[in-house]
């Protein structure tokens, strides 16, 4: 089996198991052949001993009666041997003894009685070597005991001539065997080789479904799973070609709006007002094209991981206390008021900086597309099994349609008079995915404006 396992070909593995299993199923009838056939062979000659010995018997008794007719003297009767009548004789012997004398034997045995067993077999080695059965049986009135024996040998002889009959033919059937399973087998695995040479046909960019025409039940699964394949492939390159572009066009315009802006720097002359804001804008328009690389960089890494992503146990309740600090001077350039609710701590499974990602986008999106002194409130809590994000503001909030349409690339809102990528709810939903949280947005009953929650499964607190 281990040499079978090494070999490359999946059709010599085939063949080599199924002459395995051949050659295994035809030793294992040759042994039981043997098996049956030796005992049916040794009861049939047990059987023609036993008849041959009351043969003898029988003649013993009949020589009694006339023995008073027979004008030999005894002992000379008692030396008298049984004349060899066939080529095959010398491989059966008997011994006739009457009253304890021998009567009569055959030429390949001694006066020695051949067997200390006087009735019934035994199997006896003689003094030449040789292995006999030997029947040994008596007369009604027990004076006269007789032994009729077989060479095993012979024995042996007849049963590998009758095997040999039986089981040479299968023997030599093996190698048309071999040559008819690997027929049969060439022939199974042709629609493997066929599949083979249809994908070694295509093209590098080919993405169409391949397409057999009588593909057996094994292959299906198989041409199936490939046809899914390549169309999750165009789907991902299509959605790729797609980001490529938005990327460019939104890159674009950070861009030439930094070029712009430092030929009007470089015009300004020594009017200091109009080159300080110049350089204003060109330093928010790197800060756009930063922000918006940041963003193009997550989502990448998020869709091209093909890796889980890391996982531990997070604090919700203080990374939204750090977020909420980190952005608390934004909503004060606005005069905005920002609330934050949230427990000691909150644990969730998660990773600590991709959770922060999600927080700060839901609040940096919130600050920023929310009027001049508006409220927004940041909220944690925990309820029975799960922990709760909340984000919501007092802004004009959004239509049902635009709801829908977030977390979509690229996609803004319009009318809001607010810059940005379009990416940070396509980075919120992917995160979110990623650790099966649930995300749900409304209107806030709270504030009037947006309301964005995200319900997590809570976290074991670690141990102390």
């Amino acid at each position: 089996m281990t040499l079978l396992r090494r070999l490359s070909s999946l059709q010599a593995r085939l063949l080599g198991l199924l002459l395995l299993m051949v050659t295994l199923v035809w030793l294992s009838a040759a042994i039981l052949t043997w098996r049956d056939a030796s005992d049916e062979l040794d009861e049939l000659l047990d059987g023609h001993l036993a008849q041959s010995a009351a043969l003898l018997i029988v003649q013993q008794a009949n020589r009694d009666t006339g023995e008073s007719d027979d004008h030999g003297d005894d002992s000379s009767r008692e030396r008298e041997n049984a004349p060899t009548l066939h080529k095959y004789a010398p491989k059966v012997a008997f011994q006739v003894f009457h009253e304890g004398q021998l009567s009569m034997r055959s030429a390949n045995t001694t006066s020695a009685p051949m067997s200390t067993k006087i009735r019934g077999f035994s199997t006896v080695r003689l003094p030449d070597n040789s292995q006999w059965r030997v029947y040994g049986a008596q007369g009604n009135e027990g004076d006269v005991q007789v032994f009729v024996g077989e060479l095993i040998q012979s024995r042996e002889s007849i049963l590998w001539a009758v095997l040999k009959a039986v089981l040479m033919p299968l023997m030599y059937a093996l190698p048309a065997l071999a040559v008819v399973g690997w027929l049969a087998v060439r022939n199974g695995l042709a629609p493997l080789r066929h599949l083979s040479q249809a994908l070694a046909q295509r093209q590098p960019q080919a993405l169409d479904p391949v397409v057999l025409q009588d593909v057996p039940a094994e292959i299906d699964p198989v041409v199936k799973s490939l046809n899914a394949l390549f169309e999750r492939i165009q789907s991902m390159m299509a959605s790729e070609r797609r980001f490529t572009a938005d990327a460019a066009h939104e890159l674009r315009t950070p861009i030439a709006a930094i070029r712009t802006q430092a030929q009007v720097a470089l015009g300004a002359g020594d009017d200091a007002a109009q080159r300080k804001h110049a350089l204003l804008y060109t330093l928010a328009g790197c800060d756009r094209a930063s922000h918006l690389v940041e963003q193009l960089l997550t989502l990448s890494r998020l869709e091209s991981s093909s890796s889980a992503p890391p996982s531990g146990l997070v604090d919700l309740a203080g990374v939204a206390r750090r977020v909420a600090g980190e952005l608390a001077m934004t909503a004060l350039d606005r005069a905005q008021e920002l609330e934050l609710e949230a427990p000691e701590h909150a644990y969730v499974g998660a990773d600590d900086m991709l959770t922060s990602v999600l927080v700060r986008n839901l609040l940096d999106n919130a600050l920023r597309y929310s009027p001049e002194s508006a409220r927004v409130s940041l909220s944690v809590m925990s309820e029975a099994n799960q922990v709760i994000l909340r984000v919501e503001d007092s802004g004009a909030g959004l239509s049902e349609a635009d709801m829908a349409r977030l977390g979509e690339r690229f996609y803004r809102v319009l009318g809001t008079g607010q810059t940005g990528s379009g990416l940070g709810w396509s980075i919120v939903r992917r995160i979110a995915n990623v650790y099966h949280a649930r995300i749900e947005v409304t209107r806030s009953i709270k504030l009037g404006g947006l309301c964005v929650t995200v319900c997590w499964n809570s976290a074991a607190k670690p141990a102390p």
